[in-house]
Parts: C-alpha cells; structure tokens; sequence
C-alpha cells in the first residue's frame, strides 16, 4: 500500500518546522498554513504586580513588542521545550518547560509558591483552573486568523491524506472547510495534539488518533505511522 501524503495546516513558523522534520523521516509532505498569527493591541499590567509568567504558545512571545522586556525578569512557567527556547531567546528566564499541558503547569506554580500570575495568551484559549492561593490574570497580545483551503489542496485532500492538528481551532476551522470545499471527510486521517482536539474535529474521519505526548516530534511519529498504516474509504476526486 502507497503511503499517503501528510499535510501540515499550522501557522508559520511552526508549519515550515514540522514540514522539515517530516522531509527528514521521509514524507511526502505538503504545507499549507491555513491560519496567520497578528499581534493585537494591549495593555500590559505594571510587572511588579507579578511573580511569574505563564505562557501557552510561543506567538505570545513573537508578536508581544517591546512590552515584553518587562516581564523578562520574572520567572518563566512555559508549555513544551520548544517555546521555552523562544523565551529565552526574548531574554526570559524559564523556571518550568512542562510537558503536559497548560493546566499542569498551574501546579507547578502552586508548588512554587507563585501566587500572582499573569498569562499571556491568545484571543482563543483554554481556561485554566487556578490552585488554591493562585490568581491568574490573563492578558491576550495576539490572535489568529483563519484562512481557505487552497483548490490545489482540496484535491490533494479528496484523494486521502493524513492531516495533523495542533490546537482545538484548527479541528474547528479544518473540518468546516471540509464542509466549504466539499472534502469527504472519509478520505482524511487526523493525527491530533490532544484528546481535546481530536474531539473538536467531531466524527466521520477515516480514522483519528492523538499522540501520547502533546509535543511536535510525537504527533509527528503518529502522523508518520498513520501515513504507512490508515486505510481511506471511498473518496471523491472530482473536486
């Protein structure tokens, strides 16, 4: 059986990195971002009101301007080493990189005695439980915006592909332009970051799985095995 292609709809940077890593293992590899990150306008709370920062994605630290120095001295609480690396290249110090997700880190906060925590986040995102003597305040400094499915890809999808989905939003924005563009979704495998996502995506895929590990490097193990194993239903090449 051909292995199928493997598509990468994320944002840049992120897209490009993922379709190198994918060239590496040696995929047939597409990459069309179907999303744009841009900066938003914000207020940024005095730091000294701070004991730590929390940061889900590494676009709040690319697109936050030059506010983002004052909170450079304030330690660190950051989703996955890849965006620990970004936060310290804006000059951060990173207490925590996590590997479990955004929700875990706020146990590390409590642990650290962290009690006055400022989040900085996109307009969409997850909402986090604080532990107990922990407040969080959230500030969003950029959002994303959703872009069509190109016609060259819509044929590409129609003839049975694996896509890999990052966040909650692009299941979202991925499976509604499916319904645009009259892609069966039987034609299309979805390797996902989490649970959450692939549950976002809703039903009727030729198969959905999510990694064991919400990183880029396990997703793309998943997505590469996907690739070799995922049998499609009947597709519609018409389009």
């Amino acid at each position: 059986m051909k292995a199928a292609p493997l598509v990468v709809i994320r944002p840049e940077p992120g897209n490009a990195a993922t379709c190198a890593a994918a060239r590496d293992l040696g995929l047939e590899i597409y990459g069309e971002p179907l999303f744009e990150i841009v900066a938003t306008r914000w207020e940024p709370p005095p730091a000294e009101q701070f004991d730590a920062v929390l940061i889900g994605s590494a676009n709040a630290l690319r697109h936050g301007g030059d506010a983002l120095a004052s909170y450079a001295a304030i330690p660190a609480y950051v989703v996955g080493e890849t965006t620990a690396q970004v936060a310290r290249d804006a000059g951060f110090a990173v207490a925590v990189a996590g590997s479990g997700g955004l929700q875990d880190l706020t146990g590390h906060l409590a642990d650290d005695g962290r009690k006055r925590v400022l989040r900085l986040t996109g307009a969409e995102h997850v909402a986090l439980s604080a532990a107990a003597g922990t407040t969080i305040v959230t500030v969003v400094n950029y959002e994303v915006r959703t872009l069509p499915v190109p016609r060259a890809c819509a044929r590409l999808l129609t003839k049975g592909a694996v896509v890999m989905l990052h966040s909650a939003a692009a299941a979202r924005h991925f499976a509604a332009e499916c319904r645009r563009a009259n892609i069966s979704p039987a034609a299309i495998a979805l390797a996902c970051l989490g649970p959450r996502i692939a549950s976002a995506a809703g039903v009727g895929w030729a198969s959905v799985a999510s990694a064991e590990r919400p990183d880029d490097a396990t997703l793309l193990v998943l997505a590469a095995r996907m690739c070799q194993t995922t049998h499609f239903g009947d597709t519609d090449d018409k389009n």
